[in-house]
């Protein structure tokens, strides 16, 4: 096993090969205008997953699929021409999925802010249901301050009953 600075070193650098062959020798019109965003490879060194994105639709995305499948070998090859190890990692290629994800949550982002505007907007016009404070006070009351004492006699000589007081 390597270490993970072995990886990451062997990563960047296949990322390096694979984004200039592209660039330079891989002419196959199928090919979109085709970025590799990421490498990530095997503890063991053996298998590399190579993420990539493709300017365009679902057709450029298939098209550029379909060339990078075919320009594997070439690829592979060169990559362990340039590397020198003794055993050269397969290659695979991913469609990187961080662009569509990244712009769902921009259009999230974008739906909640306007929802919090609206929300925003109609608290500015927006009156109490009732009074500004509805809650009663006992120095506002009409009959005066409220003793319970007093109350609980009056009930009971208002029954029938002898005060107890």
């Amino acid at each position: 096993m390597s270490s993970e600075a072995r990886q990451r070193k062997m990563a960047d650098r296949i990322k390096v090969i694979v984004a200039q062959m592209l660039e330079q020798r891989i002419k196959d019109p199928r090919l979109g205008f085709v970025t590799i965003t990421g490498v990530r490879i095997t503890a063991d060194l053996r298998e590399a997953s190579v993420f990539y994105t493709v300017y365009g639709d679902d057709e450029a995305r298939a098209a550029s699929a379909a060339a990078l499948a075919s320009a594997k070998g070439v690829l592979r090859s060169e990559v362990g021409r340039q590397t020198g190890v003794k055993f050269t990692p397969t290659l695979e290629f991913v469609l990187d999925a961080v662009p569509d994800t990244a712009r769902h949550v921009e259009d999230l982002l974008r739906q909640a802010a306007a929802a919090d505007a609206e929300v925003q907007r109609q608290a500015a016009t927006a009156t109490y249901a009732g009074d500004a404070d509805p809650y009663r006070h006992p120095d506002e009351d009409e009959d005066g301050p409220v003793d319970t004492a007093d109350d609980t006699a009056d009930d009971a000589v208002r029954e029938g009953e002898p005060d107890r007081a």
